[in-house]
């Protein structure tokens, strides 16, 4: 590597350093977060701790999807953090918050995952965020379904992969959100999912069916898991 290189390397720690050791406000932050470079960004998001309105919940989310992965992971864990509190969710119940959450929990950094299905544990008792929110969430797992039943996932691909990760953190949020969704729409995810060759979405499938829920057909597909090949699908 160059000298350019451990230049800008040392130039980004300094101003770290000088923005964690700077004293700003709440709404100084903020800005940074909407308008700062990469570093400043991602250390902003970390330092805010308390938000005041809709929009200042907006700045969190619209750093959510279409920034680099630094910014993406704290803004989650930010957001997953705020969420938690009741003081702060209010905030963040809107169409537009919902809308950016479905790809949150897709993003391909598990971490931003698993944050954002944290965050979004909270709104369970929201009936208008799981109606809108579940609607979507079935929409994008069926299609995902649709396109990886037919993959030859001998050939490595990465679009496999790709694809493959989606429907994995989907079918997590799914078992999430089982008791809203539309119960023939997560019958049939059940049923689809279980019958894919790769282990990780039949694992999927198996925890979900840990709901115990109320049909034969989910019944007797929870029996053929457990008698799986794979350890991970049959656990459950």
């Amino acid at each position: 590597m160059n000298n350019t290189y451990y230049e800008t390397l040392d130039k980004n720690f300094n101003a770290a350093v000088e923005l964690v050791e700077k004293d700003l406000s709440q709404q100084e932050l903020l800005d940074m977060l909407k308008n700062g470079n990469i570093v400043e960004k991602q250390l902003a998001a970390l330092r805010i701790d308390s938000i005041s309105s809709d929009n200042d919940a907006a700045v969190l989310i619209n750093n959510l999807t279409g920034q680099d992965g630094k910014i993406r992971e704290a803004v989650s864990m930010k957001i997953n953090e705020l969420m938690n509190n009741p003081k702060f969710l209010p905030f963040f119940e809107n169409t537009q918050s919902y809308d950016i959450f479905l790809e949150a929990i897709i993003d391909i950094n598990a971490n931003i995952c698993r944050n954002i299905i944290s965050a979004l544990s909270n709104l369970k008792s929201n009936a208008t965020f799981c109606k809108y929110f579940t609607e979507r969430l079935t929409q994008k797992t069926l299609s995902l379904l649709d396109i990886i039943k037919d993959f030859d996932f001998q050939d490595g691909k990465y679009k496999v992969n790709k694809e493959v990760f989606k429907l994995y953190w989907c079918l997590e949020t799914v078992y999430e959100f089982s008791n809203s969704m539309e119960f023939s729409a997560l019958k049939e995810i059940i049923l689809t999912a279980k019958n894919i060759d790769e282990y990780t979405i039949r694992e999927k499938a198996a925890k979900i069916l840990t709901k115990d829920l109320d049909d034969s057909d989910l019944q007797n597909a929870r029996l053929e898991l457990k008698k799986d090949k794979n350890y991970y699908v049959r656990r459950y």
